[in-house]
């Protein structure tokens, strides 16, 4: 390569592990691997319609405090164990975070909060604080943004999301359709729902892309195509939210349209809360009333939740602990009542049947 057109723009390179060295370090086990397994089938019945339970993704915008995950973590797998039966739940544990402009970019970027960038430090903490939730017993939740990092962690995943941002993205849909687990497309910033059931119907299919193999070297890989893809109504566009009976059942005539399975997730966060993190509980409480009635088209509910509510600058110091440094949550004392709501719509539903 030629010194005056190569990497003219690049100051520096720092290697990272490949992903089968990382994975060596924090294996999974059979037991873990057989939880995820199943929790993942659970997920893909209740999105296809055939488990009558509700699955629900809830925890912090983002990760930043690995000690902070792992409490949260624990008070969760306490609540699943109550509501088990009713709710399939699974923590968020998101690790990257698509920015606007600039920003925090998640643990794996920038793992010390203090643009030092040691992303081999960040995935090692990523993957352990994965491994850390799945011997707890708890499924996890995460959103792919880079295409190549899900190497290094995707066997713990049991739900995986495809953000608003890259839901258009040809390489996001390439890269769901040979995700292993149940995979959400959100709808766009703008509220538009049809490109997410496109990114679905694009996900169903076979598909050949470059990425990394388990080992670190540059490969094409050959997807069968994902069925266990869905959408996420997350509100956005003139009228904000799109949670309502109404909305719903414009986004499942789409997907009736398009001979897609009619079931939807419905993100209480984003838009669908004007960004107002206490709103969230009347977004949940309005669409446990609907589960409640008989609604079966909202088979999923996300909640953004964290220790402690609202947010704070990840530049702050010292930092608040258990407070997000991204997107405001609400806090785990006004998310455990959510989650009982919603366990209490589905034994309401049942009865109703």
């Amino acid at each position: 390569m030629h010194r005056l057109t190569t990497d003219l723009r690049i100051r520096a390179t720092r290697p990272i592990p490949a992903p089968s060295v990382i994975e060596g370090e924090y294996p999974l086990d059979d037991a873990g691997a057989a939880r995820i397994a199943a929790s993942r089938r659970d997920i893909a019945a209740i999105m296809a319609g055939r488990d009558e339970r509700v699955f629900v993704v809830v925890g912090p915008c983002s990760i930043h405090d690995v000690a902070a995950a792992e409490e949260y973590a624990a008070l969760l797998k306490a609540a699943a164990d109550r509501h088990a039966g009713r709710l399939v739940v699974a923590m968020r544990v998101y690790f990257e975070k698509p920015r606007t402009v600039v920003g925090w970019k998640g643990l794996i970027n920038d793992p010390d909060l203090d643009e030092t960038f040691q992303t081999a430090k960040g995935l090692r903490l990523a993957r352990k604080l994965m491994s850390d939730v799945t011997a707890m017993g708890l499924a996890i939740a995460t959103e792919f943004l880079d295409a190549t990092l899900g190497q290094y962690y995707a066997d713990l995943v049991s739900w995986g999301a495809i953000g608003a941002r890259t839901v258009e993205s040809q390489i996001h849909r390439e890269l769901a359709s040979g995700l292993s687990m149940p995979v959400g497309f959100k709808n766009r910033t703008d509220g538009d729902v049809k490109v997410a059931v496109d990114a679905v119907r694009s996900a169903r299919h076979p598909h050949w892309f470059p990425s990394l193999s388990r080992d670190g070297s540059p490969a094409c890989l050959q997807t069968t195509g994902n069925e266990d893809t869905h959408i996420v109504l997350r509100g956005g566009g003139p009228g904000g939210g799109n949670y309502s009976a109404q909305a719903v059942r414009a986004a499942v005539e789409s997907l009736a349209a398009c001979a897609l399975p009619p079931f939807v997730m419905v993100d209480c966060s984003h838009a669908n809360s004007g960004k107002d993190p206490e709103r969230q509980v009347a977004v949940a409480a309005d669409l446990a009333s609907r589960i409640a009635a008989g609604e079966r088209s909202v088979a999923a509910v996300m909640i953004e939740s964290n220790l402690v509510g609202g947010s704070q600058d990840y530049k702050a110091r010292p930092l608040v602990y258990g407070r997000s440094v991204t997107d405001p949550c609400l806090s785990w004392e006004k998310t455990a009542p959510v989650l009982s709501a919603l366990a209490d719509a589905v034994d309401l539903r049942r009865s109703r049947a």
